[in-house]
């Protein structure tokens, strides 16, 4: 008994230790793959999304010191277009400096001299000067300026020099914007060859503050590699552009946050004076499609935000003392790697259960702390430590999931004994079993053969039904549909019913024709019930004949599906479209009538003519025999051109040639002349341009002409008119050629003209002598039409004529 104790804990030990030293491992390797993803940054991207949807829920009250002066879009409807003239921004300054605020920023750049204008008596106006003049006695106006690509690198644009040296301070109007393309931050100092100018938010907040000037510059310094951007190879550039004291801008919030004014109502002086008295003032346009705009983490569903809105969070920032500062790399890592190693050592002590449920506390507990961490002015990005737990549980749940497998090996061994539905190949490399197997690996084996039997049980029930060409059902026994192959998906969806799955399958077939059994007579009566009733099983068998709403033939079988114990589970519906073969059994039959019927009949007339010639008291003159014998064979073939080129146009590889259509028709009414001739109809053509391109088999599209001409002489009473005309017509799809043939014959009757385009269609008129043909012409002229992607229609009117329209594309070369 002690020896089998000490077996049992032996195991037990063995089992443990194994457990501990894959918990190790797969901690290990987690920890290191959640340090590599925070020091090379992997996640950044999606840390930049988290800050921004942080940053929009963190929203601040806008201080009521900052006012925005907006050269809005009902400011543009009142004044005018832009850009307006610099005497109106001196007067806007004059009216704002009267109402004594600390600062006025003025967001609007003036590189570049106005030219003079003149008052009203003539005089010329200096607008830079007036402005430098409202500028300099005000006291309290900051400008603008930004850097521009000069081709050897960035240069500094300022104002004119008369403004620059009116101003009071000078701030640059740069953001940064991230790899994303969001401003997140700023740089608060930037400049170049040993000139530095402050952010216009800075410089704003030093002016109407100037205790506070001399205070430390908030925001990140930069090493001097870091500090310079430059726009050539040379790393000692001196003309490189210089940034430092880089803030990350923590929003206020979206679009229109803070307060704001039309710049019209402050210059007609609708504002009152104590509005802006002791206020930071930024005059700006805010007008769609005028301002500098970008995306911010805050911009939302507005997209963008207008730089001077972006000023006004800055100098708010800056008067608040508010900025973001991203955590140092150290930090970040202990922000990762803490979390994801307690929740790793609750995966060993703790159930999966309670395992699963920390995961997700900590997941929040980290998105939590991150959150109010930006809310402090701090970042910690967590990204990394969510993907690595989200990561962790799978992976450990994966190796627990494997142990229990082998306590689960045993059953499966038991599936050995089944017997075998599916013939079985030996694994590659493996003709025979090895000699020698621990227990372990013959379960593991066993396991490995029993999964790899339902699998190709499953997929044979899978690939038996999706490989069948016809669409397939499989119903409950009460007809509901339980599986159904592509090809059945497919075929109910082309007749408006996408959704077969779960559906009655009775009611699928609802909108077809009555259902007729192959082997039963027409009047006994079949119910789509009796798909599923064993009595009809003889009948269903065979095949059910109907036709759907598309016209198409149809073939339904239903065969029942038995259980094990042979009781009825359900049944497998097929629907086999034979559309095509009885189309062909109709053009089989129409073309045995045509060679039994209509070929025959000249051909007995010619034998009836000899036989009648042999006898000397039936013997007809010669002539008159000779010509008998000429139209008979004249008439068959004719029959034969006819059946021959409906089968050219119907088979055969069009060659296609850019053709002049004109050119066609010459052709066409040239081969028609004798027989119009003989009838002394007059053949007309009106084509007013001189070119009609069209891309057609040459030859083709002139026996359509002569086929309509034909009939147009053949249906037309003697001394009429046929006209024929081209012309250009511009449809949806491009250009068109359109050929219309009229004539001013029989017409054909409002019965008949739904049979036109059909085989072996013959009209005749009471007036109209004996019409040769069999009816093949139209259909050949439709058919041709159609290859060529045209259009041919008619109006007829009895009595009075037709007149036949073909359209064709245009062709462009």
């Amino acid at each position: 008994m002690k020896h089998i104790a000490d077996a049992k804990a032996g195991t037990s030990s063995s089992a443990e230790h194994i457990a501990l030293r894959e918990w190790l491992i797969i901690s290990i390797l987690l920890l290191v793959l959640a340090a590599g993803l925070s020091l090379f940054n992997i996640m950044g991207r999606l840390d930049l999304n988290l800050y921004d949807r942080f940053m929009q829920a963190n929203t601040q009250p806008a201080r009521d010191d900052v006012i925005i002066v907006a050269i809005d879009d009902y400011s543009l409807n009142e004044l005018g277009k832009w850009p307006w003239p610099r005497t109106r921004h001196a007067e806007l300054i004059s009216r704002l400096a009267a109402m004594q605020p600390l600062a006025i920023g003025i967001d609007i750049k003036f590189s570049e001299p106005e030219s003079p204008q003149q008052d009203s008596a003539g005089n010329p106006v200096h607008g830079d000067t007036v402005l430098a003049n409202a500028i300099t006695a005000s006291n309290r106006v900051v400008l603008p300026l930004n850097a521009e690509e000069a081709g050897a690198g960035l240069v500094a644009t300022l104002p004119i020099p008369v403004l620059a040296n009116a101003a009071r301070q000078l701030g640059h109007i740069h953001v940064e914007q991230d790899r994303d393309g969001i401003v997140r931050s700023v740089f608060l100092r930037e400049g170049i060859k040993g000139n530095w100018w402050s952010h216009f938010g800075l410089a704003m907040k030093d002016l109407g503050r100037p205790a506070a000037a001399t205070a430390e510059i908030p925001g990140a310094r930069l090493t001097a590699d870091l500090r310079r951007l430059q726009y050539t190879a040379k790393p000692d550039n001196p003309n490189a552009w210089q940034r430092d004291y880089q803030m990350h801008i923590p929003f206020y919030g979206s679009a229109g946050h803070f307060k704001s004014v039309p710049y019209v109502a402050v210059l007609r002086g609708e504002v009152p004076a104590e509005f802006f008295k002791n206020k930071y003032v930024l005059v700006g346009p805010t007008a769609f499609g005028m301002a500098d705009s970008f995306p911010t983490p805050v911009s939302g569903n507005d997209g963008v935000i207008s730089g001077v809105e972006i000023n006004a969070n800055i100098l708010s920032s800056l008067l608040d003392g508010r900025s973001i500062a991203f955590a140092p790399l150290w930090q970040t890592l202990l922000f990762c790697l803490l979390p994801v190693a307690l929740t790793l050592l609750c995966y060993f002590l703790l159930s999966p259960r309670i395992s699963l449920l920390v995961t997700g506390l900590v997941c929040m507990g980290l998105l939590a702390g991150s959150y109010f961490a930006l809310t402090a002015g701090y970042w910690l990005p967590p990204s990394a430590a969510l993907l690595t737990l989200i990561l962790a549980y799978p992976v450990w749940s994966w190796r627990r999931l494997e142990a229990a497998m082998r306590y689960l090996a045993a059953e499966f061994l038991l599936l050995d004994k089944e017997p075998h539905l599916l013939p079985e190949l030996a694994p590659a490399g493996k003709t025979r079993p090895a000699p020698l197997q621990d227990a372990l690996e013959q379960r593991i084996n066993a396991m490995q053969v029993a999964a790899r039997r339902v699998r190709d049980l499953r997929q044979f029930v899978t690939d038996s039904l999706s490989s069948l060409p016809d669409a397939t059902l499989v119903t409950t026994i009460d007809g509901n549909v339980l599986l159904s192959n592509q090809p059945a998906k497919d075929y109910f969806a082309s007749i408006g019913t996408p959704q077969v799955q779960d559906a009655l399958m009775p009611y699928l077939f609802a909108g077809m024709s009555n259902p007729k059994a192959l082997d039963q007579t027409p009047n006994v009566e079949f119910s789509w019930w009796n798909l599923l009733d064993l009595e009809h099983t003889a009948t269903i068998s065979q095949g059910i004949e109907v036709s759907d709403t598309q016209g198409r033939n149809l073939i339904i079988k239903s065969a029942p599906c038995y259980s094990s114990s042979k009781e009825l589970i359900g049944w497998i519906v097929s629907v086999i479209d034979i559309t095509a073969i009885r189309s062909a059994e109709r053009s089989r039959d129409e073309s045995l009538h045509f060679i039994s019927h209509d070929m025959r009949s000249p051909q007995a007339s010619i034998l009836a003519l000899l036989e009648l010639q042999q006898d000397q008291a039936t013997a007809l003159p010669q002539a008159e025999f000779i010509s008998r014998i000429e139209r008979a064979a004249t008439a068959t073939l004719s029959l034969a051109d006819d059946f021959v080129q409906l089968v050219r146009a119907e088979s055969q590889n069009y060659r296609l040639e850019e053709t002049d259509m004109q050119d066609i028709l010459l052709d066409a009414t040239e081969e028609m002349w004798a027989l119009s001739k003989n009838k002394n109809i007059r053949i007309l053509s009106h084509t007013p341009g001189d070119y009609y391109p069209v891309n057609v088999d040459r030859s083709l599209m002139t026996r359509v002409l002569t086929n309509l001409l034909s009939n147009a002489i053949k249906y037309s009473p003697a001394d009429t008119t046929i006209t024929c005309s081209l012309q250009f017509e511009q449809g949806a799809d491009g250009t068109v050629v359109i050929c219309s043939i009229s004539d001013q014959g029989y017409g054909i009757a409002r019965a008949d003209q739904a049979r036109l385009f059909q085989r072996f269609q013959r009209f005749k008129h009471s007036d109209q002598g004996k019409a040769d043909g069999i009816g093949l012409g139209m259909v050949f002229v439709k058919t041709v039409i159609d290859r060529h992607r045209g259009q041919i229609g008619f109006h007829s009117v009895l009595n009075e004529g037709t007149t036949f329209h073909i359209k064709l594309p245009a062709f462009d070369a």
